[in-house]
């Protein structure tokens, strides 16, 4: 058996995704840094018959991360799978000319620091399994810089810049790297962006293997 891991596990799309992806037959393995919404997490995994075990971790610090993706694999099994989904911290959402250098190292930490660590992690392990996927969330300014949220915007861009990278890179060994944006909020009622319809269209990307940058719904214009 081998692990789906979920780096910015939460009580929506995290649950939602982890709850699919155990369904069809990974262990789980759910990392963020809240230790008791953690244990709420998997318990609620539990219930559905799917195995999830929590990792306490930050992706601000790259030591925590490789820590927890390292214990995951050792405890249940290789991580066939690796989703980076953290939120970002409001402090991240400066408009542009608020937005000083110093801004910008959070952000970039955030979303290039942390998602290059925790696929280094995994990495070796895909290579020996002969497969895997990488799948990046990201909302609307990894792909239309918005002014309002100046931090997010240039951190999501630099991770698309390596998301897509990967995507190039990897192919040739079976390892499919892919990003999902998300424009707007997740909402339980929504059509297109609910959590349960998000999880399973991250599912798809992951079997379906076609192609880099999916949308769960057009943007605006």
């Amino acid at each position: 058996m081998t692990t789906f891991a979920l780096i910015g596990a939460g009580p929506g799309l995290g649950l939602a995704t982890a709850r699919r992806f155990g369904a069809a037959g990974h262990t789980v393995a759910l990392i963020a840094r809240d230790a008791e919404k953690l244990d709420g997490l998997t318990a609620e995994l539990a219930r559905d018959d799917v195995q999830a075990r929590g990792y306490t971790a930050d992706v601000l610090d790259i030591e925590s991360l490789t820590s927890a993706l390292y214990a995951a694999a050792a405890d249940l099994g290789t991580v066939e799978i690796l989703q980076y989904s953290p939120v970002p911290r409001a402090d991240f959402m400066k408009p542009v000319l608020d937005t000083s250098a110093d801004d910008l190292d959070a952000p970039l930490s955030f979303s290039v620091k942390g998602p290059v660590t925790a696929v280094n992690a995994v990495l070796p392990g895909m290579r020996e399994l002969g497969r895997g996927t990488v799948l990046f969330v990201n909302g609307s300014s990894a792909v239309r810089p918005n002014p309002k949220v100046a931090g997010t915007s240039v951190a999501f861009a630099a991770e698309s810049a390596y998301a897509r990278m990967l995507h190039d890179a990897l192919a040739p060994e079976n390892i499919h790297a892919a990003q999902l944006i998300i424009p707007g909020a997740i909402r339980p009622d929504a059509e297109h962006n609910s959590p349960d319809v998000l999880a399973q269209r991250l599912l798809d990307i992951h079997q379906r293997r076609d192609g880099f940058r999916h949308y769960a719904e057009p943007l605006p214009d």
